[in-house]
């Protein structure tokens, strides 16, 4: 399912849904694909047009061995908006997608009319890693099958005590290849994940996200997140430095931790805000 498009000598895979209004381009986490965000389009068309892409190493997309800091996926993105004839549009993401809505935001502000970052600060902190550290370790995994998979992703500490999410299995399941024994393992590459983590550790946040001059809509899921006794991916302090270094900055935060928001009933009030953002 979905579409691709050639930008700098490799192809991208996404993911289109119609819409009669803006065109609003979404790069999902970091070891995230389009998939992710199926039930937030979903509720964002059609009173927008989105197109959701795997970046490169993710998903579909190919997997070259490197070119993976922060300016090669905004150069990837600018060169799908050329190939598919995209001058001009808001751009957001989750995540590792929202430290890219950043760099989109700053580096080109002739292509991106306005941004939507969903739970990135505006600096990235290396302890982040250790909540990572779960998602990090599946990517080095193989799994009997693909119930073996599925338990392991649900007793993971982000979905404790959460009412589990047939949309989120789509994604899991979109994340998976079978290898040739019958096992299964994700798709993502964890040297080509690791680059990515690397390449954000390289960018001046403060820099970059001063530079900024068009509206950006900050997100932020409230709830904690990764192994027991971690704060939200962005704590309030986090936050409250994002939007002063925001030129012009609105904020919005929704319960939930940083995947379950995007999910069930709330992923409707996160979509009914980006909606109001982006149409202006």
């Amino acid at each position: 399912m979905g579409n691709y498009v050639e930008t700098n000598g490799i192809r991208l895979h996404y993911l289109e849904r119609p819409g009669d209004g803006p065109t609003l381009l979404l790069a999902p986490g970091l070891a995230a694909g389009a998939h992710f965000y199926l039930s937030l389009m979903d509720r964002l068309a059609p009173r927008l047009h989105v197109i959701a892409f795997d970046l490169r190493g993710r998903g579909a997309s190919d997997k070259p061995d490197n070119g993976y800091t922060m300016a090669d996926h905004a150069a990837d993105m600018i060169g799908a908006m050329d190939a598919l004839d995209i001058d001009r549009v808001a751009f957001g993401g989750h995540s590792f997608g929202g430290l890219l809505t950043y760099v989109m935001a700053a580096y080109y502000p002739e292509r991106i009319e306005r941004g939507v970052v969903i739970d990135a600060p505006a600096e990235v902190d290396p302890t982040v890693l250790e909540q990572i550290k779960p998602t990090l370790d599946r990517l080095e995994m193989t799994f009997p099958s693909w119930d073996e998979y599925i338990s392991l992703v649900k007793g993971m500490p982000y979905y404790a005590g959460w009412v589990w999410d047939p949309a989120l299995e789509v994604f899991y399941q979109s994340d998976l290849e079978e290898l040739p024994d019958g096992r299964v393992q994700s798709v993502c590459r964890p040297d080509n994940i690791r680059q990515a983590v690397e390449g954000t550790l390289e960018v001046d946040w403060h820099h970059t996200v001063g530079r900024i001059e068009q509206p950006m809509l900050f997100i932020r899921a409230t709830e904690p997140f990764g192994p027991p006794g971690y704060p939200p991916i962005v704590p309030e302090d986090k936050a409250k430095l994002t939007m002063e270094r925001l030129q012009h900055g609105e904020y919005a935060e929704f319960p939930g931790n940083h995947i379950t928001f995007l999910f069930g009933d709330t992923a409707g009030y996160v979509a009914d805000r980006i909606v109001d953002f982006v149409t202006g």
